[in-house]
């Protein structure tokens, strides 16, 4: 007499279950950890990243703006000494 198959499918049931559980707590850590961090990051009153990047475009715009107009000022002429 062999094993009787519905401990098989048991087996499979049990091991879903555990797989499915497992995947849950993993998304609940993920959402833990990643809240803490946003509270730390606030804590610590750091700047989010979307407004550094807005600053560096801003600035690189401004630094092309001062070149231009640097380019553009008239160098003035040297006058003879007589």
């Amino acid at each position: 007499m062999g094993p009787d198959p519905k401990i098989f499918d048991d087996i499979a049931r049990v091991a879903g279950g555990a797989v499915n559980i497992l995947g849950g707590l993993q998304q609940q850590i993920h959402e833990e950890i990643k809240s803490r961090m946003e509270e730390m990051a606030s804590k610590m009153d750091l700047v989010p990243r979307e407004d550094v990047n807005r600053a560096e475009s801003r600035i690189d715009a401004l630094e092309k703006r001062v070149k231009a107009l640097e380019g553009k000022k008239k160098t003035p002429s040297k006058k003879k000494a007589s």
